[in-house]
């Protein structure tokens, strides 16, 4: 039975945004304290969590996939040490011009999630820290979230300025979905 899905994007909203550049190894990888308690709220409402992350750093040879995989794994096993963990992590390692279909703002690692865990689009949300993100969620016909400061302009469903307030809206916003 299909279910709706609560998608996040990465550095910036999982984890604390590595600036300009690329968390490149998991000594770097931290986990916002908002992005723990929005997935607490997520999953007591009975809705799945999935990632989905552009990480062209893998093009750049910056880190390999292997890495970047390790990377993630290690995050879930915070994730799962604090009693939550994410359905799965969807990643889009090409450069950024290279015109594949899985790289936001295009929404195809979110078709993909939904595909592969058989997940309901229009009941689900994208949360994410740049319009790229909100893009891909309109796309895809989530509703939307964008973190970021409130002089910036976006065309999200809902805008708040850091993780730590997005708990409270998905508590807010959210219906409990069945399990």
């Amino acid at each position: 039975m299909s279910r709706p899905c609560i998608f996040f994007d990465r550095d910036g909203i999982v984890n604390e945004s590595p600036g300009p550049g690329y968390v490149e190894c998991w000594e770097d990888f931290h986990l916002q304290p908002g992005f723990l308690a929005s997935l607490k709220t997520v999953t007591a409402k009975g809705f799945p969590a999935v990632i989905v992350t552009n990480q062209q750093g893998v093009a750049k040879g910056l880190y390999s996939e292997a890495e970047l995989n390790a990377m993630h794994d290690n995050m879930r096993a915070e994730l799962r040490a604090e009693g939550v963990d994410v359905l799965d992590v969807f990643q889009c390692t090409h450069f950024a011009d290279a015109g594949c279909e899985c790289r936001k703002p295009k929404p195809g690692m979110i078709l993909k999630a939904a595909e592969k865990h058989d997940l309901q689009l229009s009941g689900s949300w994208m949360i994410g820290d740049s319009e790229k993100d909100v893009e891909a969620g309109q796309a895809a016909g989530c509703r939307t979230v964008r973190v970021c400061p409130m002089d910036v302009e976006t065309k999200a469903d809902f805008h708040v300025e850091t993780m730590d307030d997005v708990a409270a809206l998905l508590e807010k916003e959210l219906i409990a979905c069945e399990r």
